[in-house]
């Protein structure tokens, strides 16, 4: 059974809101990732920062300040009508948070140690539950008044498309009536300085799919999607995860795992493969990924499927990622997309000949189809952790 997006707040490197964002990622515009100093010693790394300004915490909560919940509650606040008139119809305790995230509040956390290894003391404001995985989802609770089931969930880039995974169980369960999912991240030193050391950032925009991809950009945002039974014009058909097992950071390299997880997608929604007409890949422009992903997609669609990375966009948000590219998919069956354009695939055209090809978007393209389209979401992270999410509308 499917459970219905009913309203969609995000934010990221593209934009603030659903017609801003839609707007820039039609037109495949990149300007919002830039080259920036100061994150990595004597490094300049391109980044998907979020340049709007950001709304203050709501009072009383300023215990809860960070830049992810800030993050959040920006996302929040564009559906927060259709929010409170969920609480009024189901009741506060049938109201589920169900997030992603893979910073949460470290980066404030990180700046309050440096204070103390500095002077011997923690700074006033600091509060150690800011550095908590669970902070964003018991924020957005609090702020609300919820009472239903309340977490996070931190699988590195699988972590808010798990979380759309989650809560659909919980609707489906009859556990809640109404859930709060997606996911937030926001840049960090720490992150930026791990993966530094990982040598898997690339200074320059990301080039997913290409000969000559170096590697990944960090980017920030979130985006918060209101879940409900209550029929709406874009549902969650079906989702499905699997586990390599295989390596710690590296994916398994015929991309079994994936392909497990586009699967029990498919086979949750119950749809073919022939029958999706779009897939945001999951594209970060790192060797195994994309060698991995493009043989994943070749086994599941031999006569190919319109797909992009939207990563050189926006930049890889991390815990963020898997719910922000789910909205691009709600985006893309939307009225903010009255043109019926496809998110291009933003690169160097220069195809890596190792990999199998794909049909990767180019700039005009639009859904070939009409009536009951239904589209795709990869993700997959360290530990081979991947999910897979289909979106569609019913008539």
């Amino acid at each position: 059974m499917p459970s219905y997006l009913n309203a969609l707040g995000l934010l990221c490197a593209l934009g603030q809101g659903k017609q801003a964002v839609a707007d820039a990622l039609f037109a495949g515009d990149g300007s919002g990732m830039r080259a920036q100093h100061g994150w990595v010693a004597e490094r300049r790394l391109t980044l998907g920062a979020v340049d709007a300004e950001l709304p203050a915490m709501p009072g009383g909560m300023q215990a809860s300040l960070s830049r992810n919940n800030q993050l959040l509650l920006a996302a929040a606040l564009q559906i927060e009508p259709p929010i409170r008139a969920a609480i009024a119809r189901y009741g506060a305790a049938r109201i589920g948070v169900v997030l992603g995230t893979s910073t949460s509040g470290i980066h404030e956390a990180s700046q309050g140690i440096a204070r103390f290894v500095q002077s011997g003391a923690l700074p006033a404001d600091y509060r150690y539950a800011q550095q908590e995985i669970a902070a964003p989802a018991v924020f957005l609770a609090d702020w609300l008044g919820l009472g239903g089931p309340t977490y996070c969930l931190s699988t590195a880039c699988t972590s808010s498309a798990r979380a759309l995974l989650s809560a659909h169980r919980l609707v489906q369960q009859g556990l809640c009536d109404a859930v709060l999912c997606g996911g937030v991240d926001s840049l960090c030193r720490l992150t930026l300085n791990g993966f530094s050391a990982l040598e898997a950032v690339a200074a320059e925009r990301c080039n997913p799919f290409s000969a000559n991809r170096q590697g990944i950009n960090i980017g920030e945002g979130a985006a918060l999607f209101l879940m409900t039974r209550e029929p709406a014009p874009i549902a969650l058909l079906g989702a499905g995860a699997s586990s390599d097992a295989y390596h710690i950071s590296a994916p398994q390299p015929a991309g079994l795992g994936a392909q497990a997880a586009m699967r029990q997608a498919l086979a949750a929604a119950g749809v073919r493969a022939e029958e999706i007409d779009y897939l945001n890949l999951h594209g970060t422009a790192t060797a195994h990924n994309d060698a991995m992903e493009s043989l994943a997609v070749q086994a599941l669609f031999p006569a190919g499927v319109p797909c992009s990375s939207t990563k050189p966009l926006t930049g890889h948000t991390l815990g963020a990622a898997g719910a922000l590219e789910a909205a691009f998919c709600w985006l893309s069956l939307s009225p903010y997309n009255p043109d019926n354009l496809l998110p291009p695939h933003l690169w160097d055209g220069q195809a890596d000949p190792e990999l199998p090809a794909l049909h990767l978007v180019e700039a005009g393209t639009r859904l070939a189809r009409t009536g009951e389209r239904r589209v795709m979401s990869n993700s997959f992270a360290f530990g081979g952790s991947n999910v897979s999410l289909i979106l569609g509308e019913l008539s």
